[in-house]
């Protein structure tokens, strides 16, 4: 199923992204060499191991790696396309780039005649174009694409990826994608690139329209989870069950409300609405409100767990269950998860006992490791009979197996409508 011009791929960042693309790829019998600094990772794929957790990752990748298709690096190699698939943190009111410049300088002195580039990371409008500066001007022997002009030695496209974590695999394979080459040739190479992969329908266009569509995206969810966060706020003071209203309305035909949480996580939806309020602040209102909204939203969980530690306080310190901390069900993703942050701050009151429930991973994160009155159970009827006030920060699917009856005369602090 390979391309007859693309039989090797450099895909730089095994990540939760990076490491899924890569394996697939190399599932379609092209030779893929993936890139990370750490050398933990790569160590343990090169064993046909993963790191992350992902419903049937492990098995794909072992199968490549097993078939020789497929072997992790600390450095870039030479191939004939490169994918970055790395982090672009948000800070200072910023995207921080430093991790796609650090991926141009790295594979810029490798690039040949004919290569294609590809940009998989999100981020603002207008870094492919930098990242293409930044690779000429290390690379003045290489002809490299501007708008308008097809004649080039090397072709770039930006092209963001748009799978749910725990259905990776598939919706790698079967989603359609948006393709934003430098240019009409540009978008044809990395055409074929995906191709090899990909089932879905491939929407072309050019890198900038590209960047801000994948923003977009994610935008469009914030606003949504926004409304829904404020909704409950709102039936909170006027003691009303949101998640009965929620499901009353959303019988409407045209009307389809989203859930209610303790606020937004994930590095895509917390984060990159943020880019395009960097980009245009005065104009970018509702999407920067939506974001204040939702961040704001721990904070109201946590003056619920305080008032409650307060009242169960008076007989002592109680035992507080915090169950979950990634940032959605199913994962052991903790990036940008308002569920740790949570729990960070209720471990730096000192005032209680916590027990911490993460079904996906398998000890303390840094942050609350170490603490003397934090630990962490993985008998999850044990954390229930333990606890004193159970606070579901995380709708895992465990957690929806509690008997009601093992909650009897325990404060409760649903963020999830499990228990509503």
């Amino acid at each position: 199923m390979s391309s007859a011009n693309i039989k090797s791929v450099c895909v730089l960042g095994l990540g939760y992204i990076g490491l899924p693309t890569a394996s697939v790829i190399a599932s379609r019998g092209v030779q893929v060499i993936g890139i990370d600094v750490k050398e933990e990772v790569v160590a343990k794929i090169n064993k046909g191991e993963i790191h992350i957790v992902e419903p049937d990752l492990e098995a794909v990748t072992a199968h490549a790696v097993q078939q020789g298709h497929l072997r992790a690096a600390t450095k870039p190699e030479v191939a004939d396309a490169f994918m970055i698939a790395v982090p672009t943190p948000f800070h200072d009111g910023k995207a921080d780039l430093a991790y796609v410049e650090a991926a141009g300088r790295s594979i810029a002195p490798l690039l040949r005649k004919g290569n294609l580039v590809v940009l998989e990371s999100t981020s603002p409008p207008g870094t492919t174009d930098r990242l293409v500066e930044q690779m000429a001007a290390m690379r003045p022997d290489l002809k490299f694409p501007s708008a308008g002009d097809e004649d080039c030695d090397v072709h770039v496209a930006y092209c963001p990826e748009r799978v749910l974590p725990g259905r990776v695999l598939t919706e790698l394979v079967e989603n359609s994608r948006v393709i934003g080459g430098i240019t009409a040739g540009c978008s044809a190479k990395a055409e074929e690139l995906y191709r090899i992969f990909c089932k879905g329908e491939l929407n072309v266009t050019n890198a900038r329209t590209a960047e801000m569509c994948k923003l977009t995206e994610n935008a469009f969810r914030d606003v949504n989870i926004a409304f829904a966060n404020e909704l409950s706020i709102v039936c909170e003071k006027l003691g009303i069950n949101v998640w009965e209203l929620i499901k009353l309305a959303n019988y409407h035909p045209r009307v389809n409300i989203l859930q209610p949480g303790p606020g937004v996580g994930g590095h895509c939806i917390a984060v990159d609405p943020w880019f395009i309020v960097a980009a245009a602040p005065d104009e970018a209102r509702l999407i920067r409100t939506s974001r204040e909204v939702n961040d704001s939203k721990p904070q109201l969980v946590l003056g619920k767990i305080r008032t409650a530690i307060d009242k169960r306080g008076a007989a002592g310190r109680p035992t507080v269950a915090l169950l979950g901390l990634a940032f959605k069900a199913d994962v052991d993703d903790l990036r940008e998860s308002p569920a740790l942050a949570i729990a960070e701050t209720v471990a730096g009151w000192g005032n209680c006992e916590i027990i911490v429930s993460e079904p996906n991973i398998d000890k303390l994160p840094e942050s609350l490791a170490g603490k003397p009155h934090v630990r962490m159970l993985e008998d999850i009827q044990e954390v229930v009979g333990r606890a004193e006030i159970l606070v579901m920060l995380v709708n895992h699917r465990p957690y929806t197996e509690i008997q009601r009856g093992k909650l009897d005369g325990k404060t409760l602090i649903d963020t999830r409508g499990v228990w509503s």
